[in-house]
Formats: C-alpha cells, structure tokens, sequence
C-alpha cells in the first residue's frame, strides 16, 4: 500500500507508451545514478559492489557515475573505470555545482526505464537494491528509502532531521518519513518533467506526488561512514526552513500563483480598508474636534501599510501568473501526467 493508501496494480499496470530515445538500449532496464564528491577512498569499493549486485539480479543495466568537481583522485579512478566497462558512464562536471545539480546530470544521461539514486559515500548499501527494484516492480512509480534506524549524532543530525521531515510532510501532503536520504528509485516517466534545482533534490517525491505518482517507502539501514567526513551539517538548517517554503509553493501553487499571494493580499487589503474606514467615519462626524493623526497616527500608519502591501500581494501574484506561463510554454513541461490511454481506432477522420 503506498503513501495515500492506493494498492498497486502490480506488473499488470497499463502504462503509457514510451518514445524510442535516441542513442539508447530498448532492452536496458535499470540506471544507477552516483554523484561523487572528494571519495576517492571508497570508489572503487562502491563501484565494484554496485556490479555484484546488479549481476545478480541479471538485468541489463548501466552505472551512472558524475564527478561533482571533486579535489582528490575521485575523477581519475572514475575515469578509469569507465574505460575498462562499457556498462559505465562517467560525467565530470566542470566544477563542484552541488549534490542536486549532480543527480539532475545523471538523470539527463540516464537511459534505463528504473532510475536509482544513491550516494557515492557507501552509507548506502549497494546489497538493498533489489528491495527499491521489487516495489517498483509491485506498481510504484516511486520507491523511497527511510533510514529507520540513524547512526548519527543525535542533538546535531537526528533532532533536526525529524523535525525537518515533519514539517515537510506536513507542508507537501506527501507522508513520507525520511525526505533526506538519497537513496531511491524512480520510473523513468515521473522524472521527466521534473528539474532539480538549489537543494530540491530531496523534495522529488513531495514534486512527483503533484502529478499523481505513487509513493512507497523501504526501510534502510544507515551505515557510517568508511573514511571522510559529512558535507552536511546543522548549518543546513536555515536552508532547509526556506526550502520547505519554497517545496510548499511548488507542490500547492506551481500553476495559480494569485491564489497563494492574492489571499494574503485581500486579508491585509481589507483589514486595511477596515482601519481607513473607521478613521474616515470618525473624521467626518467629529470634523472640528478630531484629530485623526495625533488621536490615531500609529493605527492609520498600520492601515495605509497593510492596503500598500495588499497591492505588493496581488501584483507579486500576477507577475507570478505570467511567469508561471511563461515556464510551462518554453519548457513544454506538463501540468499533468497520463497514467494510460486507450484508443480502439480512429472513429473519425482527421484533417
């Protein structure tokens, strides 16, 4: 049973055609995205263990592997194994973009109909694969892994990491424990109107689920670090607060941004037409005896600042109105997504 208690339909699924894709194998099922950042140290352990694996499971796959500008030897190593087998791809990028813009690389270069993503830094154990690979092979469009268990510092990582997945879940809908992790796996069709950008990487669930995906979660284990240090910290937390307003936008108001700022801007509008208004009333009764700025100069201050930031709201909301048209026209992204279609024939001819 997924996120919003929908059971799968299981392999039997209808799925929509997919368009051939040009330069790729029609039978290659899975792609494995790395990103990879200063670990030289586990590479080639990882790389060596993600091929176990997915030998095993004994279908086609390929091993995406992007260099994020790192500074150690983590490039050369990548490079050479890609020389020596065809089923790896490596992407350096020209400098260190961020883990995000990393794993957007990988999916643009990604080929196969499973994409799973996992990081380069072996707290993820290549061995649990199959586990994302068997709930997408029940009907999920989304497999994403929750560390039940962490073995990080409680006060500086686990605290914080619960209170940001609470909030996120309560900001997206999406009942999903464990926002933060990396480690999961998409059908190729939900990732392609979705782009990564800033840190929205952990938020793909939360933006999939707009478009109707179904979202399961698979227990994990958090393994600790073999050599190096996190790259995360409680310095991300600010980060991740504007982040969840931004996610909170995104999933709520991607296509009507008026109704997010024009509510607020009619609440402040008419609280300030109600402040103006009193104060009017009161000058016109009382015209030669009221002073209305040294009886109520503060409170008609707040008035003609609460109408001011009314019209900053609507405006804000229709310029987000044409540059939210403006997206989906050049980008061709779709407000929707097709879960099958069926056509017995052409009743009518077209002209």
């Amino acid at each position: 049973m997924d996120t919003y208690g929908n059971e799968p339909k299981g392999s039997s699924r209808e799925q929509e055609p997919k368009p051939e894709r040009h330069g790729a194998s029609p039978a290659l099922m899975y792609s494995v995205v790395v990103p990879f950042y200063n670990e030289e140290a586990v590479v080639e352990t990882l790389v060596n263990k993600l091929r176990q694996v997915m030998d095993r499971i004994g279908r086609p796959y390929e091993l995406v592997l992007v260099n994020d500008g790192s500074r150690d030897r983590t490039g050369e190593i990548l490079d050479a194994v890609a020389r020596k087998d065809e089923r790896v791809v490596y992407i350096e990028l020209n400098r260190n973009f961020g883990q995000t813009t990393a794993l957007q690389a990988g999916f643009d270069h990604a080929t196969g109909d499973v994409i799973i993503a996992m990081d380069g830094d072996l707290q993820h154990d290549p061995e649990e694969i199959p586990l994302f690979i068997q709930k997408i092979d029940e009907g999920y469009d989304v497999a994403s892994g929750w560390r039940v268990r962490r073995e990080d510092n409680l006060l500086m990582r686990q605290i914080p990491s619960r209170v940001a997945n609470w909030l996120l879940a309560k900001a997206s809908g999406v009942n999903v424990h464990d926002f933060g992790t990396t480690f999961k796996a998409y059908r190729r069709e939900v990732l392609r109107d979705v782009r990564l950008y800033g840190d929205m990487h952990r938020f793909v669930p939360a933006v999939c689920a707009r478009l109707g995906a179904r979202i399961c979660e698979v227990p994990i284990k958090n393994v600790p670090r073999q050599s190096g240090k996190s790259n995360y910290g409680i310095g991300r937390t600010f980060r991740v607060a504007l982040d969840i307003i931004t996610m909170r936008f995104i999933t709520g108001y991607l296509t009507r941004p008026l109704h997010f700022f024009g509510k607020w801007g009619v609440i402040a509008g008419l609280v300030g037409m109600v402040i103006l208004g009193y104060g009017f009333v009161r000058k016109v009764i009382q015209w030669n005896s009221f002073h209305l700025m040294q009886e109520h100069g503060p409170l008609m201050a707040v008035g003609f600042m609460l109408v001011i930031t009314a019209t900053l709201f609507v405006a804000t909301g229709l310029i987000g109105e044409l540059l939210m048209r403006i997206y989906f026209e050049a980008t061709r992204a779709r407000t929707y997504a097709v879960r099958r279609m069926v056509r017995s024939g052409d009743k009518y001819k077209r002209r």
